[in-house]
């Protein structure tokens, strides 16, 4: 008998242990040390390097408050159970950001900093960022010609104030958040998006254009399950889909304001992705070069690994030919200086093929 009394009450005292969240009331505070009230015959301390990492909190806390905290010791030679505040925070953080995540619940977060990637705030003291990429159309930053300085002094206009976003992704050991924003608008075009399918051509006008890329806004193809009262959706054309030729600027060729026609070649977390180029002949696969064959180009671009060339197909007026270059190696010259001394940009020479791959978009060259 007296066994199971003893056994009842061992069941019913809760034992601590290492990693546990608990809850106690805040006794008192003296020098560098928090004691927390866990019950019957238990004391908790905050000290030492937990001490230090919890002095953000102390500001906000007072004797007599209840707080959460983590064991990290159950109990040291001074009797004492030793806990973590920063830990038993971040804990709790993590699971709520978890279930955020997993519910895809729309928050508000404050803008605290940006950089030239975004925009930076925080959640429940878990650092997180709003990458430019992720904002909605309406605040995205449209500056002519991508100037960086000019995107930055944009962002900076969002600082202190409050956005609606949702949780994209999240790291816990890197300790960072990935938001994305979220608007009214964005609901309705979720459901379109659902009528929206890969490989769909769309027709719309060119809104805007930065460094790598240009934006679309666009109808969705008209389809039995949507009505003529949708709203217009906005799509990205990365810089490499504009055109077949390489582009070191989109504003090479296209404005903003110009119909165009694309196609959805990807449709990823709200986010479409169009191409212009695909709706293009392939310049390369209508050429008949092969190796050895002399051809004329002239320099258009120089890189330490070599030089592009532009390679002149026709020299018919009013033809509007497509732009193909091929590289030459810096290994053809041996150095960078005296490639630039045998090539001036902008002339023309006469380039020998030594491989010719149309299917890659590849040419390699050699100066005759």
């Amino acid at each position: 008998m007296q066994k199971e009394i003893f056994q009842k009450l061992s069941d019913s005292i809760e034992v601590p242990r290492r990693g546990d969240i608990v809850e106690g009331l805040i006794l008192a505070q003296e020098g560098v040390a928090l004691f927390v009230d866990l019950g019957p015959g238990k004391v908790g301390i905050v000290y030492g390097e937990e001490y230090q990492r919890a002095k953000d909190i102390f500001k906000k806390i007072k004797i007599g408050d209840k707080i959460s905290a983590k064991i990290t010791e159950t109990e040291n030679e001074e009797g004492f159970i030793e806990l973590s505040l920063k830990e038993a925070i971040e804990e709790t953080s993590w699971r709520k950001i978890k279930e955020l995540k997993e519910k895809g619940e729309t928050i508000k977060v404050k803008i605290l900093k940006v950089n030239k990637g975004g925009l930076i705030s925080e959640i429940l003291g878990i650092p997180a960022f709003l990458p430019t990429s992720q904002l909605s159309s309406e605040n995205y930053p449209r500056v002519p010609k991508g100037d960086k300085s000019k995107i930055l002094n944009k962002l900076q206009s969002f600082i202190d104030k409050e956005i609606a976003v949702k949780i994209l992704d999240f790291d816990e050991n890197a300790s960072q958040v990935i938001l994305t924003e979220h608007s009214e608008e964005s609901e309705n075009v979720q459901k379109i998006l659902q009528s929206l399918e890969v490989g769909d051509v769309v027709e719309g006008v060119i809104s805007g254009i930065v460094d790598f890329g240009a934006f679309v806004k666009f109808s969705p193809p008209q389809k039995e399950n949507l009505t003529s009262s949708f709203p217009l959706l906005e799509g990205l054309v990365h810089i490499s889909e504009l055109d077949w030729q390489l582009i070191e600027n989109p504003v090479q060729v296209v404005k903003v304001g110009e119909k165009v026609r694309a196609k959805v070649i990807d449709i990823t977390q709200g986010r479409v992705s169009l191409s212009l180029k695909a709706l293009k002949k392939d310049p390369w696969q209508e050429l008949d070069y092969k190796p050895q064959d002399v051809i004329k180009g002239k320099v258009v671009k120089f890189n330490p690994f070599g030089a592009f060339i532009q390679v002149i197909l026709s020299r018919q007026k009013g033809q509007n030919q497509p732009k193909i270059q091929g590289l030459i190696h810096i290994s053809e010259f041996g150095s960078e200086k005296k490639m630039r001394e045998m090539l001036l940009f902008e002339k023309e020479y006469n380039f020998q093929i030594l491989s010719f791959q149309p299917q890659r978009h590849w040419m390699s060259l050699r100066l005759k």
